[in-house]
């Protein structure tokens, strides 16, 4: 009896240790791939359902759009650092609930999705194409930054909504260098591209995606701090950075967040550099 015992122990060990190595495995392209499948099939559902039920398939299409952009974000982020078990679950039990939806069927207990608000909370959207002024924090370089390096900056002013406080000055904002190109013999036009992809807010870290419009010389950014806060210094940035190129000297800011040097070195931005920053896709603040 005691050896049964023993050996019952010893099974249950194992299965519990396996489950735990299955809980902390990495994702792998294969299941990423899955996902797209899955996505695939949804937007084929929806195309059916169309024919029955135009207000629904309209509906799934657009959540299926935004899962879609999630989709694209975990593959890149697979490749930068690896996706988490949990991240991964997120976006494909929100696609087996919208494949449910597609199929024209109702649900009748649906798991909670995350980008959905929740009854009697408090959401404000920061629309595509808003632009944050944000300090850089930490020193790049394109003679010595890396690609896929990270960095981080903290927004200049409060963000208000409806009059109301929606992201306080001093707010972190994290990215990371996309490319780096440094100045040669041959090329002697230094560049990074940089891309923000992650706000650090009360309830944690979230996504958010935004690229580099302009950049603002640091030594100018401390005569300008010493003038005002709030509305008033954001007005003056917004005046200062207006035009077509960027103010930081012998830097030009282009497309994609690309920022090249024009005097022939490489481009160097010091911490407290200015940077203005447009976000490309909805930032939901709860």
């Amino acid at each position: 009896m005691k050896i049964l015992k023993l050996v019952a122990w010893c099974v249950a060990v194992v299965l519990f240790g396996t489950g735990s190595a299955l809980a902390q495995a990495k994702v792998t392209e294969t299941e990423i791939k899955r996902l797209e499948t899955t996505a695939s099939d949804i937007a084929h559902a929806a195309g059916m359902l169309a024919k029955t039920d135009a207000t629904q398939a309209a509906e799934v299409e657009k959540r299926l759009a935004v899962l879609r952009e999630d989709i694209v974000y975990l593959r890149v982020k697979l490749r930068r650092e690896g996706v988490t078990r949990a991240e991964y679950a997120e976006v494909r039990d929100q696609l087996e609930t919208l494949r449910v939806r597609a199929a024209g069927e109702k649900v009748a207990a649906q798991p909670v999705i995350a980008d959905d608000p929740m009854v009697g909370e408090r959401v404000w959207t920061i629309a595509v194409g808003t632009e944050l002024d944000v300090r850089l924090q930490t020193p790049l370089n394109s003679g010595t930054a890396k690609s896929e390096q990270r960095f981080e900056a903290t927004t200049l002013v409060d963000l208000m909504i409806d009059r109301e406080l929606v992201l306080p000055a001093g707010t972190i904002v994290r990215g990371f260098v996309g490319s780096v190109s440094p100045a040669t013999r041959t090329s002697r036009r230094g560049s990074l591209t940089l891309a923000f992809d992650e706000i650090v807010l009360k309830s944690g870290p979230t996504r958010m995606r935004a690229t580099v419009t302009q950049a603002l010389d640091g030594k100018m950014s401390d005569d300008v701090s010493r003038v005002g806060t709030g509305a008033v210094l954001g007005g003056i940035l917004g005046g200062l950075l207006g035009g077509g190129k960027g103010l930081l000297l012998g830097v030009l800011v282009g497309g994609g967040g690309t920022i090249a040097a024009t005097d022939g070195t490489n481009v160097d931005l010091p911490p407290g550099t200015i940077l203005r920053v447009r976000v490309d896709s909805p930032l939901e603040i709860r």
